[in-house]
Parts: C-alpha cells; structure tokens; sequence
C-alpha cells in the first residue's frame, strides 16, 4: 500500500507528464518524471503539488534551453507558470531551490536530466575530453 507521500509524489509526476505531453515531448516527460523520483516523496511532502511540478519542469527547461527559441520544443518560461495557475516568481525560486538541492548546471557534461540533444552539443564536455582525459593515461 502506498503511503500519503507516495501518493503525493505520484500526483506530482502526473502533473508534469500532463504539461509535458500537451506542450512538450516524451523525452521532457521522462525527464521531468525522473527529477521527481529523484527529489524522492520526503522532498515533495510540503508545498503545493502545482508549484513542485511548475518548478520541476522549470529546472529541467532551464538547464536544457527551453526558453531560447533557437531550440526546439520551445515555450516561454511564463507559459509553465499560467499552465499551473502559479505565481511566476514562486516557480523560479522552487526552482532554484531544486538545482541547488540536485546540485544542477547548465553546462555539466553528461547531465542526469539533459536532452540528448543537449548532450551532444555540450562543448565542455570536448573540452572534459581534452584536459582531463590526458591526465588519466
């Protein structure tokens, strides 16, 4: 039987693969999906199911440059924020919140929760290759 915070979490990760599937892809849902069993159910215990979720698909938008229009899918940052009927300023702090509690950047080769997209057109993850690799042969 599940628990109240399983449950919890549950509801959070149909949230987000709801937003995902009406405005994004699979591979955001998966994403989004995987940064909330990672956050784990004690994380998500307190606060507004929507917030959690609004920031969790915020946090993984951000560090895969959703909100840059060179980069498909594409939405404006705002438009998260209004899908949840959340305050936009509470949606970024959750958000930061969550990086720094997952010890999240942009620009970290192999991310946990980047596009594969992303992965592959990380130039410091050339750049890992290059000063790191050799110190290790």
């Amino acid at each position: 039987m599940e628990t109240k915070e399983q449950q919890r979490e549950e509801h959070i990760v149909s949230l987000v693969r709801q937003f995902c599937q009406e405005k994004l892809d699979d591979e955001y849902a998966q994403l989004c999906e995987k940064m909330v069993r990672r956050l784990g159910p004690d994380t998500l215990a307190t606060g507004r199911p929507e917030v959690w979720a609004a920031a969790v698909v915020y946090a993984v938008g951000s560090i895969n440059f959703l909100y840059d229009h060179r980069f498909q899918p594409y939405i404006r940052s705002v438009e998260i924020s209004t899908y949840f009927g959340i305050g936009h300023s509470t949606v970024v702090q959750k958000a930061r919140h969550i990086r720094r509690l997952l010890h999240l950047s942009r620009f970290w080769p192999n991310q946990e929760f980047s596009t594969q997209h992303i992965k592959s057109q990380n130039p410091f993850k050339r750049l890992v290759s290059i000063l790191i690799l050799p110190l290790f042969q």
